[in-house]
């Protein structure tokens, strides 16, 4: 992965251009001062235009080792060689260029440079001051190998950054993934829920109520009139719920007004049956008004809890019971149903848990979500207590 040149880098780099052509018209101004009638100065001033020039175009070809670059690099040294045996004043643009080498060439290949450019600039140095001279022997190898020492600390330490940078860049990538997709199944069982509590729900009853009318039309046609009818009225409140569901909008009987205690109500009413007796009773009066995810759910619970008792428990009566207290609000779902053993996993058409398995899971994801609990007692043939808590906050 390509990382952009940091601020820090460019400004290290526009230091090093600075000082190579501060250094470079130092040499060429001292080398004036002292040999202005010399027979080398024409090819000294020749030499600095060229090694200027030359490192003029520099930035132009970037910073890899490209074939051009290398050339660049090769011309660019061996001007300066040239001019360090016709004027060893010249050796100080090495520290400039000891950068340039480093920053092109891999360490392996740029050391070696850095080194042959110091063994140069000494041995010059050298000639001009004697031997021996400890400060002209040592000082130059000194310089270039901390010089040497901090471009390749740097650059290690860049290296390791930009490898931490990506490793971060990916991770944030992944988690993002992973988190579209925990959002896409928690959508998924959402969807689940929600078809389950109010869809299924609805067909269930129309295909229960339509069977019946087939079975009574020639012997009790106006029961089976009175059945249709009844299906009918399911099917426009479950596409009510599905117009509301697809915009995600509130139960259509919680959006009807009247609040909680109405709406389960309205659904006793819609489930009571001539087999099947659905009762509403309250203790407490809850906060008004409630909030809006807790009527929902409560609604939703109470909608899947008598879908259960419905199809599978073969009860006369039902009762829902809303108790309110100051820390909780609990809805109990109680039925004279076969019941069943909560400790043994349900056959179908023996429990009166949803054989399609998203009743009793559906409720229980309702209630994870609201912090609540759900409660379950029941034995065969003594019927179930279904209850639900969800905390609310102090009034």
């Amino acid at each position: 992965m390509a990382v952009p040149e940091r601020d820090d880098t460019r400004a290290l780099t526009i230091v090093m251009h600075t000082a190579f052509f501060v250094l470079l018209s130092a040499s060429v101004a001292r080398y004036l001062a002292r040999h202005a009638d010399g027979p080398h100065t024409p090819w000294v001033i020749a030499l600095s235009a060229l090694l200027a020039a030359l490192y003029v175009l520099g930035p132009a070809l970037g910073t890899r080792p490209t074939p051009r670059r290398l050339t660049w690099l090769g011309l660019v040294v061996a001007a300066w060689a040239l001019l360090v045996v016709l004027a060893p004043s010249f050796a100080w643009c090495a520290v400039p260029l000891f950068y340039t080498g480093l920053r092109t060439l891999p360490p392996r290949t740029a050391i070696p440079l850095v080194a042959l450019l110091t063994a140069l600039a000494v041995a010059t140095q050298l000639g001009l001051a004697g031997w021996p001279d400890p400060n002209v022997l040592l000082a130059p190898p000194a310089v270039a190998a901390v010089a040497t020492t901090v471009f390749v600390v740097m650059q290690r330490q860049a290296a390791r950054q930009d490898a931490l940078i990506d490793d971060l860049v990916r991770t944030r990538r992944e988690l993002a993934a992973t988190e579209r997709r925990e959002g896409t199944l928690a959508e998924r069982e959402r969807l689940a829920r929600e078809i389950h509590d109010t869809l299924a729900q609805g067909l269930s009853s129309q295909r229960m109520l339509l069977q019946a009318a087939d079975r009574l039309w020639e012997t009790a046609p106006g029961t089976a009139r009175d059945h249709v009818r009844t299906a009918a009225a399911i099917a426009e409140r479950s596409l009510a719920e599905a117009r509301r569901f697809v915009h995600d909008l509130t139960p259509a009987d919680l959006a009807e007004g009247g609040g909680l205690l109405q709406a389960l109500r309205s659904v006793a009413e819609r489930e009571t049956t001539p087999a099947l007796t659905v009762r509403v009773h309250t203790e407490g009066s809850p906060p008004v008004p409630l909030p809006a995810p807790v009527e929902s759910a409560l609604l939703r619970i109470a909608q899947g809890a008598l879908a259960n008792v419905r199809e599978h428990a073969a009860a006369t009566t039902a009762t829902l019971t809303l108790t309110c207290l100051d820390d909780q609000i609990v809805l109990d779902v109680t039925d004279d149903g076969r019941g069943f053993d909560p400790r043994t996993p349900p056959t179908p058409g023996a429990a009166p848990a949803d054989a399609r398995g998203h009743g009793l899971p559906a409720i229980r994801a309702r209630l994870s979500q609201l912090g609540g609990t759900l409660t379950i007692e029941s034995a065969p043939g003594e019927g179930t207590a279904l209850s639900a808590a969800i905390p609310l906050e102090p009034r």
